[in-house]
């Protein structure tokens, strides 16, 4: 009984405090990292969350180039992430500061400055099939 007291308490005064999640030190750090360009990484997007939604809402914080939500290739929904480039750096960083950890469409979003690209590998040749149908896999021997 004490037990469930003592978590009670704890509950109450956590919702009673003024710190919240989005005060943490993650979201601070969040916050506070440099811009290096002028393309930010939008996650936590609504599966119902379209370019044009994406568009509206950050269009007030600057001159948008293009707002793009991520889609699956097979299914055509969102994967719940996109991406907002600017034309400044100036506009991007006003556009985190007004957009991180606010709602839209229901979710919480989070924005965070873009990472590069990284390279993905050359794509591997499919191996050669022999006279007799079966291809040499050359780690175990003979397959089918």
């Amino acid at each position: 009984m004490a037990f469930f007291s003592r978590i009670r308490h704890v509950l109450l005064h956590q919702a009673a405090s003024p710190s919240s999640v989005f005060q943490s030190p993650f979201a601070l750090g969040r916050l506070y990292s440099t811009l290096t360009s002028p393309k930010l990484f939008i996650s936590g997007l609504s599966r119902l969350t379209t370019d044009e939604k994406l568009t509206e809402a950050f269009a007030p914080f600057g001159r948008l180039v293009e707002a793009k939500v991520i889609v699956d290739r097979m299914s055509g929904r969102s994967k719940g992430f996109g991406f907002v480039t600017y034309e400044t750096i100036e506009e991007a960083d006003k556009a985190r500061e007004g957009m991180n950890a606010k709602f839209l469409d229901g979710w919480v979003i989070f924005v965070d400055p873009a990472k590069p690209r990284e390279p993905r590998p050359p794509p591997q040749p499919e191996p050669e099939q022999s006279e007799t149908g079966f291809r040499t896999n050359k780690t175990v021997g003979w397959c089918g």
